[in-house]
């Protein structure tokens, strides 16, 4: 009798510790990155978190810092000269992400704002009258491959960077990172 009751509390016990364990399991929703391209320029290192902690899906934050290189114009006693200087970037942006809680692949919607430390033309190629701003606003609508409790995560789409004039650029980025 003593080793069916026994019996019953062990196979109780490794069932509701299974089921307490299914709860308990930590949900990644939170990244640190490299991003090549996007609203940090040519490079940028940031962290991404969600508003909620028990979801890797719905409303969250990025926060980042990063460098660009552009095109500067200096006043000397010849006149105006153009120069190519590295700026430095802060990409703070809020972005919602679609899809599925038991699944690794999900979509981003998001934007922001990048600061930087110089005021930068971007002028795609010389299309658009451009003028010198210290702050680009961007877009992004990116794939991401993210693991379900935590491991290393991906990141790719379009990032369009909206310069000081207003006009639209075109841009894409890619990042590697890991999510905890």
């Amino acid at each position: 009798m003593k080793k069916k009751y026994l019996f019953i509390v062990l196979v109780l016990s490794v069932i509701l510790n299974f089921s307490l364990s299914a709860q308990d399991k930590p949900v990644a929703n939170k990244a640190i990155f490299a991003e090549f391209g996007g609203g940090g320029m040519i490079m940028s290192m940031n962290f991404d978190q969600r508003f909620n902690s028990n979801s890797k899906l719905g409303f969250g934050y990025r926060i980042g810092a990063g460098f660009g290189v552009g095109t500067f114009d200096v006043k000397t006693k010849y006149g105006y000269e153009s120069f190519s200087r590295t700026y430095y970037t802060v990409p703070v942006g809020i972005n919602y992400i679609v899809g599925k809680q038991d699944s690794s692949s999900s979509f981003e919607i998001g934007g922001g704002v990048s600061f930087l430390t110089r005021k930068v033309s971007l002028d795609f190629f010389g299309i658009y009258e451009e003028k010198y701003g210290n702050f680009i606003g961007y877009v992004n609508f990116m794939y991401r491959l993210t693991p379900l409790n935590s491991g290393y995560t991906f990141r790719g789409g379009l990032t369009p960077l909206i310069n000081a004039s207003g006009n639209l650029i075109p841009m894409g980025a890619v990042s590697f990172g890991y999510a905890f």
